[in-house]
């Protein structure tokens, strides 16, 4: 499988975050307090009669995009402690009760902050289907992923919560790194690959990117890079 980590793509470590792009020394655990924090209020603003709604991403309404963020947490705390993340069970959480899902979302946040709690889990290679980088890239990838769940969750909701510039502009640097704009379906048929025949005929997990203007605000750049048209 062809790897596209910030390692074997020589990352430029000298840019601010505000033009969307991240030092190699940076200490991602401020940055995913901070996203998880913009997800857990928007999150918690969620009203009942808007559980069905769809979101942009299409796999997915509301409710289970609620519970898939709950689910994708282990993962998180799995890298932090040195543990296989791709070996980790997920909890249940497709039947999960609508009021279970903030304090779920709490809880499992917490656990993986105290996961990567020892500094030493930054320098450690971690390898995922889609990148082989350090500990720090893989856990600002995680910052990614949330903050645009976020989004497609607030935008589903008619939300408009403050972003963290500093997370959303080093997340931003970071998928524009791992994540190329052109040939994203022969990337993916290789991670289908890698990740065996339960990964048979899934579908590519980023669309195109979608067209900004390159002086749009920094959460709409990092939402069209992950497929999403603000």
């Amino acid at each position: 499988m062809a790897t596209f980590g910030a390692q074997t793509l020589g990352m430029d470590t000298t840019t601010s975050s505000s033009t969307g792009t991240f030092h190699l020394d940076i200490d991602p655990r401020p940055l995913f307090a901070a996203a998880t924090d913009t997800a857990t209020g928007v999150i918690a603003a969620v009203r009942a009669d808007q559980l069905a709604n769809p979101t942009p991403c299409t796999e997915y309404e509301v409710r289970e995009l609620l519970r898939h963020l709950v689910g994708v947490m282990p993962r998180v705390a799995a890298m932090g402690r040195g543990d296989d993340p791709m070996r980790v069970t997920a909890p249940e959480v497709d039947g999960m009760a609508d009021d279970d899902v903030i304090p779920a979302w709490r809880a499992a946040v917490e656990e993986a902050k105290a996961a990567w709690a020892d500094g030493s889990a930054l320098e450690r290679t971690i390898v995922l289907p889609w990148a082989t980088d350090t500990g720090a890239a893989a856990l600002l990838g995680y910052v990614s992923e949330i903050t645009v769940h976020t989004w497609d969750i607030a935008h589903a909701t008619g939300q408009t919560p403050t972003w963290n510039e500093e997370a959303v502009g080093n997340a931003y640097g970071l998928i524009r790194e791992w994540l190329p704009g052109v040939g994203r379906a022969e990337i993916f048929a290789e991670v289908r690959k890698k990740m065996g025949p339960a990964a048979a005929g899934a579908p590519d997990a980023f669309a195109e990117v979608a067209p900004v203007p390159d002086d749009a605000p920094i959460i709409d750049r990092l939402v069209a890079w992950n497929g999403r048209q603000p």
